[in-house]
């Protein structure tokens, strides 16, 4: 058997976030674990549903995902972290048993520190990092998902695929807690696969997808003959019991995937022809190639003659079937409820639920059985790319111009001792001064207030009195904690970039347009679809409301150009980085506008700048160069006394140690917690002279910390840190977080500080 139309993956939220709103449910109140087993079966039902009846003949199926596949691995590997091991197995409500541990290591616990999590490859989505030790074994706990699996097979045969993170991809990405090589165990994990291959036959599938995207980035040679054997095994296993392995890449380039496989009896591979190439040189058209030509991470609507005329080129070396470059998790799943879109726009959009209709459309193309339907959305895809070719939503002339005349004197502040000097005497700070991200808890107030405005329930001046007492609020709380450099909190903001994109010409914001970020934490990405302009102030108001309650400093709060693009859907039509300078431009004039509002301390945050870092090193300079020159032509149009601080977390930058210091910013904070300060040592070797916060609280997590974790970590930092050049913060912002938690831990926070003064 074969098929010829699929998705690369699919989303697990729900279209109303009914998965997000179950699992908190379930964190508060155990007792509702079988309302929360109900919701994720009728999530996973619906969505297999919706692509057979699309006429998709193969549909990706990872089961009841409750977090992250990759923590779904470890815990279907028994690989779950050692000190989680404890808690009881779950009984009796339809959720698996492991699923307490899962949780446990994903949020951790009062007791226990959560797992860390990462940025999975370049994308805005994250995963649970796999912790491993040298003699390291691997159980299978499969009984849930294999159940999983028949229920599906129940409802459409033998059209749905099982879907697992790959063995290489799964060690690649993972730690060890005692510095031993996680790839060590990859000739165990390929047994382990090879053990659970013919349970998954025996549920009466026929195809099985392993997800390896970790073929795209530059995978050691070394490796490749020992994941050869591994697959040939595999591929081996699985023939016997009348089933087919499909091996998925995505992300880039999938030809490395393709040469090393091929031969192995792997019988099909699935490539991402929109961010990797489209010749596929290394494939002989003996394997079916899964063809991914609909942009799985974006939302613009497919170029469906372009994307005709790949498929027909591939088509006449071997057999092809049609599928999305990526999982549709990273994409909102319809256009259907937004309600706000202007006709044109909306013309040039597709969401998950369009993007199925392409994939079904282009196959049946391909096939010679297009429909009179199938000819009219081809007319209209080729009107669409017109359009915006010519659009007035898309160009302006003034911002083009203005960022013609940008130079390289735009991009630099000056002598960093100038600087230090001029900022000391300005702000007067005590060593290690203490401070927080920027946000804090958005409470139900807060939301509520924010709701109410859009029902039309408060007027807008009430709505800002409401934010003006919430900064009243926190202002106070800060001051009563002894905290050094102050926030406003943000509670005007519902997102960090969506806030801003709101404000900015060339952005639409969307209304039910949500994708998972991690575990429930969802977001819902502003539409960049024109060139960018400012047309007035967003932050000043906020900011003068808040300075004149305090002699402290408070910081100007902005999110940066490179998070801006990372975080939104962004056009594809001209360069990341000529819009990053458009961005950076109005950010440019929105830091002028602080300052001449009484600002000394500015934060421009780029937690997103390791996202967008090409996962290939050949192509990382010159993603580096426009990102770096992006964020310093945002932030040099101030003078020396205005100290500049920038924020990054959520990924792994040891990578790009030599790039926190181009960035040029004079104090930059820094997720630490949940790798035990290890970035430091890194900067410091590398010889960075500039200010750090590493975070001594990891926020992703209800726990308070102890007060001799943070001493600890804090003695950590000072090994690699002139205590001069220290600053004490948390992890991240606070918005997820409550008000007893977060005054609790900035208690330790604090106390820990004043401590380690005395012996600095």
């Amino acid at each position: 058997m074969t098929f010829h139309a699929t998705t690369a993956g699919v989303p697990r939220i729900g279209p109303d976030r009914e998965l997000k709103k179950a699992l908190e449910t379930y964190w508060r109140d155990h007792s509702t674990g079988r309302a929360l087993a109900s919701t994720a079966t009728r999530l996973v039902n619906d969505y297999t549903d919706q692509l057979v009846d699309a006429g998709l003949d193969s549909a990706p199926f990872q089961g009841h995902s409750f977090y992250d596949a990759v923590l779904d691995t470890s815990a279907l590997l028994g690989a779950l972290p050692e000190r989680v091991t404890n808690i009881d197995d779950h009984e009796n409500d339809g959720l698996p048993p492991f699923i307490d541990r899962l949780f446990a290591a994903a949020r951790g616990t009062a007791e226990l520190p959560a797992s860390a999590m990462t940025k999975w490859f370049n994308t805005n989505y994250h995963y649970i990092v796999p912790e491993l030790s040298k003699d390291q074994e691997f159980r299978l706990e499969d009984g849930a998902w294999l159940e999983d699996i028949r229920d599906q097979v129940n409802r459409h045969g033998n059209k749905v695929r099982p879907v697992l993170v790959g063995p290489l991809t799964y060690l690649a990405l993972s730690r060890t807690t005692d510095g031993s090589n996680p790839l060590d165990h990859l000739e165990a994990l390929f047994e382990t696969y090879a053990r659970l291959l013919p349970r998954i036959a025996d549920r009466g599938v026929t195809w099985i997808q392993l997800d390896e995207p970790y073929f795209v980035t530059d995978v050691d040679p070394a490796l490749l003959s020992r994941v050869k054997a591994g697959y040939r095994k595999l591929a081996d296993v699985a023939h016997d019991k009348g089933l087919k392995l499909l091996v998925q890449t995505y992300y880039g380039d999938g030809d490395l995937a393709v040469k090393t496989l091929t031969g192995t009896g792997v019988d099909a591979f699935g490539v991402d022809t929109i961010a990797g190439g489209k010749e596929l040189p290394s494939w002989t058209g003996e394997e079916l190639l899964v063809v991914g030509v609909v942009d799985g991470r974006n939302i613009w609507r497919t170029d469906l003659d372009a994307a005709l005329d790949t498929l027909k080129a591939l088509a006449a070396r071997g057999p092809v079937a049609v599928s999305t470059s990526a999982s549709l998790l990273h994409v909102p799943y319809t256009l259907d409820r937004e309600t706000t879109l202007s006709d044109e726009l909306r013309s040039w959009l597709a969401f998950g639920a369009e993007k199925i209709q392409e994939v079904a459309l282009l196959s049946r193309a391909l096939r010679g059985q297009e429909t009179e339907e199938d000819t009219k959305a081809l007319a209209a895809s080729r009107e669409a790319v017109a359009s915006r070719k010519t659009s007035e939503l898309t160009h302006n002339a003034e911002v083009r111009e203005r960022t013609a005349k940008i130079t390289e004197a735009d991009r630099h502040r000056g002598d960093i001792e100038e600087r230090r000097a001029a900022q000391k005497a300005e702000l007067n700070l005590p060593p290690l001064p203490t401070t927080t991200i920027g946000s804090f808890p958005q409470t139900t107030q807060i939301r509520q207030a924010r709701a109410a405005l859009r029902k039309s329930e408060l007027t807008e001046e009430q709505y800002n009195q409401a934010m003006i007492d919430e900064i009243a609020d926190v202002i106070k709380r800060q001051e009563d904690l002894g905290l050094d450099v102050l926030v406003h909190g943000e509670p005007e903001r519902n997102d960090m970039v969506q806030y801003f994109s709101e404000q900015l010409e060339g952005y639409h914001s969307t209304e039910h347009a949500w994708v998972q970020s991690y575990g429930s934490r969802c977001v819902r990405p502003p539409i960049l679809f024109g060139d960018v302009r400012r047309p007035d102030a967003m932050t000043v108001s906020w900011f003068k409301e808040a300075q004149k309650l305090t002699d402290k400093p408070v910081k100007g709060m902005l999110t940066g150009p490179v998070t801006m693009l990372a975080w939104s859907f962004v056009r594809d039509d001209q360069p990341l980085g000529d819009t990053a300078d458009q961005v950076a431009l109005a950010l440019r004039d929105e830091t002028s506008d602080l300052v001449d509002a009484g600002a000394k301390v500015i934060q421009v945050d780029e937690p997103a700048i390791r996202e967008l870092l090409p996962l290939k090193e050949a192509d990382q300079p010159a993603y580096l160069k426009w990102a770096v020159g992006a964020f310093r032509l945002a932030t040099s149009g101030v003078e020396a006394k205005t100290q500049i601080h920038t924020h990054m977390c959520y990924s792994e930058f040891n990578e790009l140690i030599g790039t926190v210091g181009d960035l040029d910013a004079d104090v930059t904070s820094i997720e630490a917690a949940r790798n035990g300060m290890q970035v430091l040592a890194a900067l410091h070797d590398a010889g960075y002279d500039l200010g750090v916060g590493p975070g001594v609280w990891d926020i992703h997590s209800p726990r308070v910390p102890k007060q001799e974790e943070v001493d600890q970590l804090l003695s950590d930092a000072l090994a690699n840190v002139d205590p001069d050049l220290l600053w004490v913060n948390p992890d991240c912002g606070l918005k997820t977080r409550g008000w007893k938690e977060t005054t609790a831990s900035l208690e330790v926070l604090v106390a820990a500080a004043k401590k380690a003064r005395v012996g600095a």
